[in-house]
């Protein structure tokens, strides 16, 4: 589709992202669908095109417009072990239809995207790293599952170009992919300034702390709540509300039922409460009622509610593995904690406490970091040069 403007250095582009996870409603994404709800309508504001292609969570096919962005959802019949098959073949299908109808220049998906899409001639194909099946089994500390591994494999072996969103996930996904020979570039998140952003008009009350995210192990949940355990025998005011949806176990048992029992047995009801998850649209809103936000999670690929939450001037915890200290330098813009360790968590959490009166400076810090390496307007463009560069070859 290329198209010049009256700048012959500006492309008119056509990019399609693969995502099953873009928002709608219904719908709660994770972060790769709220990064492209993020993205997306600002690509469009730039001129160029974009469809998003993935499969729906039911199944019937949608197709509409909203803020310029074209989504295509597939059906989703979600018969077991056949449902990839059908998947893949449906949006093979799509794919071409698109291109037919108005040429492509980028495809982009994540780690496992391309595995069983066919490559279209003079289309390049584009990987973010946003955390494949080798990074979190590395992380985890767990063996390759061969098909997984194979689809991740295929995958990289038709890509064109690479995008990271951190240089940690970067250098341990290297460690697995020959990614340092494709044309290959970290670029942060995008964070909207225009949304997150702080609100003085509300006072949170004191010592209060925030977690949003799955309600599940790899996050530090337990952890937390083990902690805050602790915190309260010196701070007894202190609360700490986690929102987000629940995580089951392969037996079918819920993670959030299991916390509930722990917050029970600790006798930490009326401290800390489990509450459902918030819309990402009311996550500013949220952010704003909370002195502290934690995230004391046992990996990220980089992860959007810290940087989020420090574009509000929000004093963060988050953890120190991954790409923490990309994020956040302990004491100078937020707290970084080894999420492993319970001490570790409460040591960290009681230090925010009594340094409250360094919270504005903090705050202010954490603001000017995001402005620097989260930029919305630098991020978009900073994406839309390295497409322009892989089309150039």
């Amino acid at each position: 589709m290329v198209e010049l403007r009256e700048n012959p250095q500006e492309l008119i582009m056509h990019i399609c992202f693969l995502s099953h996870e873009y928002p709608k409603n219904g719908l709660n994404p994770g972060g790769v669908g709220v990064f492209l709800r993020g993205i997306a309508p600002k690509i469009v504001q730039k001129g160029h095109q974009v469809t998003i292609l993935g499969a729906n969570n039911t199944d019937q096919f949608e197709e509409y417009e909203e803020e310029g962005v074209r989504i295509i959802r597939v059906e989703n019949p979600q018969l077991a072990g056949i449902n990839w098959f059908l998947i893949a073949q449906k949006l093979n299908f799509h794919l071409k239809r698109i291109h037919r109808e108005t040429p492509l220049d980028i495809v982009e998906g994540s780690e496992l995207s391309f595995a069983f899409l066919s490559k279209i001639s003079g289309v390049k194909f584009v990987i973010r790293l946003h955390g494949g099946h080798y990074f979190f089994a590395e992380s985890e500390n767990r063996g390759i599952n061969w098909w997984k591994g194979w689809q991740e494999r295929k995958s990289f072996s038709k890509a064109d170009g690479v995008i990271a969103v951190s240089d940690y996930v970067r250098m341990h996904t290297a460690k697995f992919h020959s990614i340092e020979s494709y044309p290959i570039e970290t670029i942060r998140y995008a964070i909207d300034t225009d949304k997150f952003y702080p609100r003085p008009e509300i006072l949170p009350p004191s010592y209060s702390m925030v977690f949003l995210g799955t309600i599940c192990q790899k996050k530090g949940v337990e952890n937390l709540i083990l902690a805050f355990a602790q915190v309260i025998k010196t701070y007894p005011n202190a609360k700490l509300d986690l929102y987000g949806k629940d995580w089951f176990y392969p037996d079918g048992s819920s993670y959030t039922q299991k916390m509930k029992t722990l917050i029970d047995r600790l006798d930490l009801i009326g401290s800390v409460r489990l509450l459902p998850p918030v819309h990402h649209d009311k996550v500013p809103e949220t952010f704003a009622h909370y002195e502290y936000c934690i995230f004391p999670s046992f990996m990220e690929t980089q992860g959007l509610v810290a940087p989020e939450a420090m574009a509000m001037e929000k004093v963060v915890i988050f953890t120190q593995k991954g790409p923490g200290p990309e994020t956040i330098t302990h004491l100078e813009n937020g707290y970084l904690c080894d999420p492993l360790s319970v001490r570790n968590i409460e040591e960290t959490i009681l230090t925010a406490f009594e340094n409250r009166n360094k919270n504005s400076e903090i705050g202010k810090n954490a603001k000017l970091q995001v402005l620097n390496t989260f930029s919305s307007k630098g991020t978009i463009d900073k994406n839309l040069n390295f497409y322009r560069r892989i089309i150039h070859g």
